[in-house]
């Protein structure tokens, strides 16, 4: 892109521009500009002056394009995207950190570098900043070699808005276990680790948070802060002052007893935590009362940098709307008793523009006079956007010949070489002779085909050029790279399973009770650590911590308290017993269902061709992991000369269809039919649209069958599946109806298949016998659950949500009309629609006739599920059109309807909803790469329930991480089972908890597979008892969670490889170990090796380690040779017999640690003494 550059830089137009700026000059104007041209403009400046830029949009959306062409032109390292909401209230509010996490890498890099391009929406340059000294001062510098004040460090990392935790797992987290301690920066993708000898610091690595191992070292860090609201303890107490005299001044104004009773009782609360120094998120709102020079973010632009303001009416229009927004939501704050008088959020817009003494060039697409601006250089540099050729050459030969003639030089723009040299070949078989370079120098004579990337063509008549892309020639969008999402999925290790003290766990052997923390124990002189659990009636357990595999914790329902039970009653075995037998009929028929296919024959599809590759490159998003792995999965089953029948299961929003349109794919290519059914009419209208659209310009003949088709097409559509004409069709039950055949049918795709009467159902079974079939779900499936039916069930899941360019901003809010006003009209100014979310069914029109009054010009709908198929079919329909504005609707919101265009959600009284319920819910917005919000409200001034505190409080935190995994696994894992076991068997599992559920289940399988009864396939487990000390002791580890997943590490340990890695770790995570700790990896190489060679018990007693060896195994062995190794190890080894076991003592007269290497070395050794060997 360098050769652009140059030869812009050089034309006279963009030269005069540039020496205004050189020269000094205040104000200029460059007209004409549209699309791509802006970018290329701006970086032709960048590169020609030294001063640091600022690029000021009127939105974050186009602030977020500019951003992205910019990288393109000037390199990732010169140019930050500096995000803001919009909505001062809902900055206020509790808001998602990623836009928080790159406002800071943004200001920092920017600031340090004093050169480069900061872009920001207008919002931005009203926000309210710590003086730029502060920014500069609270960041932290960790080298290595270099002596630390620890304490001094530590404190210093919670004034820069770090939270201490024990284990660190989520960004703005920092912990310190004896010489280490764990941040966990916004800014960076992985936590940091620094290890401390003395003061000195060791060693600095970045860890996984996910299994907290390290990953690579540095020399250096610089920490970050994690809040923008970075304030001194005196500047807390200062502001509590400021308050309390603004508090008596709004006081003496006031008229309204109520009012004013409920702003002492919430500003006395908030100037004593003030006074207390203590940091809490509703903090933000006194940000006017906490600096002496508050700041804005023209501060940080150095004096003589420059301003760059896109299209500066409507950046000016906007800043105006907002300051009439904010001042309302004031109002309305103040009028509620919630806020004193005389605050200040943020600056207005006059007060923005009196602070920019900086030099300014505005651009716009128009020449025409803009208020209050008076520039001493006008540039008319027209532009016009590329037209769209869909791959229709003809055209595009036509367009080339009017440039030849004109003498442009046109530059066709390829994401990479491939693509260049393809565009090549396809040209060149189109008779036009262009030309591939990797090193532009303009002009050219022939189109030339080069590397690089911009958001959209564009012609720049004056200076002779045209850009034209990829998009432009055929409709293909470039992948852009996006950065991965910092929150990892490490929050599934702090997952459900966690236990915590006062949790239901349930032991296999006496059923559930509650877990009361681990007790260390003094037995014989010896420490064990024991789980204590307590049951009905007070009785107390405590398990030894080796046999924590019998321990689970309780996951059922959400909300429902699980029955006690009494230690050694009878009741829980009658209750383990029906269970058992409920999950052995499952495993049964799941048996027969997996043994039937097997032995079925069904069409082998050919490996993928070319043509596939080129279809599944033309998508145009980058594809996830788990996408990559299901397609590849789902082609390998296609594969195979037996039937596929494959789950394919994920969230909303999740790239289900993408995966099933590939498969569709496939079928075709080798002459087959495809159908795809769906549960409703709305379902099969957009799977058609998304179908036709992602086959355009493919030899592919789509159908669809719904009532939206008029008979005639419908008849027409059967005639040619009869035929073999219509090559895939979409349809609801209609396609299982008795008049339709297929010539060929291949491939069968059911969408969400539990949604369909048995009737349907049935006759899907019978086209599954010999057919290839994909089921489609959204209910999400437990991994647990999904592991227990591995290789009996085929599934394939997608887990992680597709990379979206923003993440959906969620907030938790009391119920405010004027906040939910502005969320409303913010979304129309946008062109975006609404979800309003009320469930109950009795006052939903008059909540939309309210709805109507406050926002006068949006169209109002309501979809309820009291209202026949027909109606509800109608009203979404009419929304998807575009007909509604709002959509105010009840649960019912089709699961898996995509409307792109909804990226508002806002949720009434979202405290009387299940946590799954309001993630699912979420998912109906942000599906398109638009910024999406969710507000969750509850009513004002309500007293919250424990339960819906607690959940409100989870959708808050899982707010803060943009990261479902935390959410509802509790309520996912139940809703998960009735898809894949039917619904009678919830109260099954709410009777043994999930987890142990899935265990029986899993076993039952494995028994039926290895024909055994479930007792014969139980796991081998010695039992060892040796005079030595081994535990973890709290000085090593505190944290009863750590120290429980450190055990069960223990305990799964199999391979000597394995033991080393468990070192490695805990050297790694908790630094140098104790003996006891020693003493333990002694005990699991023993157990280790026990259970392979079958070895029932170690015991030591008296100066000697007996082992017995099991009754099979002791047949299995060859005297002779057990008598030779035995001579190996000299007279310490006596060999004997007891109840046809093979008994082996170990004698030893000194009490080092080597007896049990001996012990060790001997049981390795006797897989070499079998009959057979």
């Amino acid at each position: 892109m360098k050769g652009i550059k140059q030869y812009l830089q050089s034309q006279e137009d963009i030269q005069s521009v540039i020496n205004g700026i050189t020269s000094g000059m205040n104000e200029q104007l460059v007209a004409g500009l549209s699309g791509s041209a802006r970018s290329m403009l701006v970086s032709v400046i960048n590169q020609s002056i030294t001063k640091p830029v600022l690029l000021v949009t009127h939105q974050l959306v186009h602030a977020q394009s500019l951003y992205d062409d910019l990288v393109v032109f000037v390199g990732e390292e010169n140019v930050h995207l500096y995000p803001v909401n919009e909505l001062i209230a809902s900055e206020i509010a509790f808001s998602s950190p990623e836009l928080r996490s790159q406002r800071i890498e943004a200001l920092t890099e920017w600031t340090k570098n004093k050169s480069g391009i900061l872009i920001a929406p207008v919002a931005a340059l009203k926000r309210i900043l710590p003086p730029p000294n502060y920014w500069n001062k609270y960041q932290l510098t960790f080298t290595l070699g270099k002596e630390i004040d620890i304490e001094k460090y530590l404190t210093f990392l919670i004034d820069m808005g770090y939270e201490r935790a024990s284990m660190v797992t989520t960004p703005g987290e920092f912990s310190k276990r004896g010489g280490i301690i764990d941040i966990y920066p916004l800014t960076e993708e992985n936590p940091i680790r620094i290890e401390l000898f003395d003061e000195e610091i060791d060693s600095i690595r970045f860890f996984d948070a996910e299994t907290q191992r390290s990953l690579s070292k540095l020399d250096e860090i610089i920490i970050k802060p994690v809040s923008e609201l970075l304030l001194t303890d005196e500047d807390i107490m200062a502001a509590s002052g400021k308050l309390e005299d603004a508090l008596a001044i709004s006081l003496k104004k006031m008229k309204k007893s109520e009012v004013k009773e409920h702003l002492i009782e919430t500003m006395e609360e908030d100037i004593s935590r003030l006074k207390n120094i203590e940091r809490f998120q509703e903090m933000y709102k006194y940000i006017g009362y906490f600096y002496d020079e508050p700041a804005s973010l023209l501060d940080y632009l150095t004096k003589d940098g420059l301003v760059i303001l896109d299209e500066m009416s409507r950046v000016q229009e906007t800043a105006v709307n907002l300051d009439t927004e904010e001042a309302e939501w004031y109002s309305s704050l103040l009028e509620s008793g919630k806020m004193v008088q005389n605050s200040r959020f943020s600056y207005d817009w006059q007060t923005v523009m009196d602070n920019m003494s900086q030099q300014r060039l505005y651009m716009s697409v128009f020449l025409r006079h803009i208020p209050n601006t008076n520039p001493q250089n006008i540039v008319n540099l027209s532009s016009r956007v590329m037209q769209e050729f869909h791959g229709q050459m003809h055209l595009f030969k036509n367009e080339l010949v009017r440039w030849e003639k004109g003498e442009f030089s046109v530059v066709i723009l390829a994401p990479d070489e491939q693509r260049a040299e393809k565009i090549h070949s396809i040209l060149t078989d189109y008779d036009i002779d262009a030309v591939v370079t990797k090193e532009l120098k303009l002009p050219v004579e022939k189109p030339t085909i080069t590397v690089g990337n911009i958001s959209g063509g564009i012609e720049l008549p004056m200076h002779k050029l045209v850009f034209i892309t990829e998009n432009e020639l055929f409709k293909k969008r470039v992948k852009r790279a996006r950065r991965q999402q910092k929150v990892s999925n490490a929050e599934r290790i702090k997952s459900y399973q966690e236990l915590k003290v006062g949790d239901y766990v349930v032991h296999a052997n006496h059923g559930v009770g509650k877990y009361l923390g681990i007790e260390t124990l003094k037995l014989n002189n010896l420490h064990k650590d024991f789980m204590l659990i307590r049951y009905s009636g007070d009785d107390k357990l405590y398990v030894p911590i080796d046999q924590i595999d019998l321990v689970q914790k309780y996951v059922g329902a959400e909300g429902k308290e699980p029955k006690l039970y009494k230690l050694g009653g009878t009741e829980w075995t009658k209750v383990k017993r029906k269970v058992q037998s409920s999950v052995e009929d499952i495993a049964d028929d799941l048996i027969k269902l997996y043994a039937e296919r097997e032995s079925r024959k069904g069409y082998a599809f050919s490996k993928d061709t070319e043509m596939q590759r080129e279809f599944e490159a033309s998508f145009p998003y980058q594809e996830t992991e788990d996408q990559l792995r299901c397609i590849a999965e789902i082609k390998q089953d296609m594969e195979k000369d037996r039937p596929m029948d494959r789950l394919l299961c994920g969230d909303v929003g999740y790239g289900k269809t993408e995966v099933a349109i590939r498969a569709a794919f496939k079928a075709i290519m080798d002459g087959k039919q495809v159908a795809i059914l769906v549960p409703t009419t709305i379902l099969a209208q957009q799977h058609y649209e998304t179908i036709r659209e992602r086959f355009q310009g493919y030899p592919i003949n789509i159908g669809l069958l719904s009532r939206f088709r008029t008979r005639k097409q419908q008849t027409e559509t059967i005639n040619g599946m009869k035929k073999g004409t219509v090559d895939i069709v979409i349809g609801t039950h209609r396609v299982l109806s008795k008049d339709v055949e297929f010539r060929d049918l291949g491939l069968l795709i059911v969408d969400e298949e539990q949604r369909f009467g048995v009737k349907h159902k049935e006759k899907i079974k019978q086209i599954k016998s010999n057919v290839d079939v994909l089921t489609l779900t959204a209910t999400p499936i437990p991994r647990t659950l999904h592991m227990s039916m591995l290789g009996v069930r085929d599934l394939s899941v997608i887990e992680t949500p597709p990379e979206n360019r923003f993440p959906i901003q969620t907030y938790v809010v009391e119920y405010n009309p004027i906040l939910v006003r502005e969320a409303i009209e913010r979304e129309m100014a946008r062109g975006g629609q609404i979800f309003f979310l009320y469930n109950r069914v009795e006052n939903i029109d008059k909540i939309a006739r309210d709805l109507g009054m406050l926002v006068p010009e949006a169209r109002v709908g309501v979809a309820h599920g009291r209202m026949t198929e027909t109606e509800l079919e109608n009203v979404i329909v009419s929304f998807l059109e575009g007909e509604y504005d709002v959509l105010v609707s009840t649960t019912i919101i089709e699961t898996g309807v995509d409307i792109p265009n909804v990226n508002t959600l806002i949720i009434s009284n979202a405290d009387r909803m299940g946590l799954s319920q309001l993630y699912q819910l979420r998912g109906r917005v942000g599906r398109s790469n638009r910024v999406a919000y969710a507000y969750f409200t509850y009513q004002k001034d309500k007293v919250l329930t424990e339960v819906a505190e607690k959940r409100l409080q989870a959708i808050k935190e899982f707010t803060e991480l943009g990261s479902g995994f935390k959410i509802a696994m509790r309520d996912l894992s139940i809703r998960g089972t009735g898809n894949l076991l039917g619904s009678q068997q919830h109260g099954f599992i709410d009777s043994v908890g999930f987890d142990l559920y899935s265990q029986m289940l899993k076993e039952a399988i494995e028994a039926r597979k290895a024909g055994k009864d479930e007792e014969n396939i139980k796991p081998f487990e010695p039992e060892l008892s040796l005079k030595l000390d081994a535990y973890i002791p709290d000085e090593y580890i505190n944290d009863e969670r750590q120290k429980i997943e450190i055990y069960k590490h223990f305990n799964t340990l199999e391979t000597g490889e394995e033991i080393s890695e468990l070192k490695e770790e805990l050297v790694d995570r908790y630094g140098d170990y104790p003996i006891e700790v020693e003493n333990l990896f002694i005990v699991s190489a023993l157990k280790m090796h026990s259970k392979k060679e079958k070895v029932e018990s170690i015991s030591e007693k008296n100066n000697k380690i007996t082992l017995l060896v099991s009754e099979d195994r002791s047949q299995a062995i060859d005297g002779s040779k057990l008598f030779e190794l035995a001579n190996q190890f000299g007279r310490n080894v006596q060999l004997g017999t007891e109840n046809n076991k093979l008994k082996i003592t170990v004698k030893y007269t000194d009490k080092t640690k080597e007896r049990y290497k001996i012990v060790e070395d001997f049981i390795k050794k006797l897989n070499t003494v079998d009959r057979n060997g």
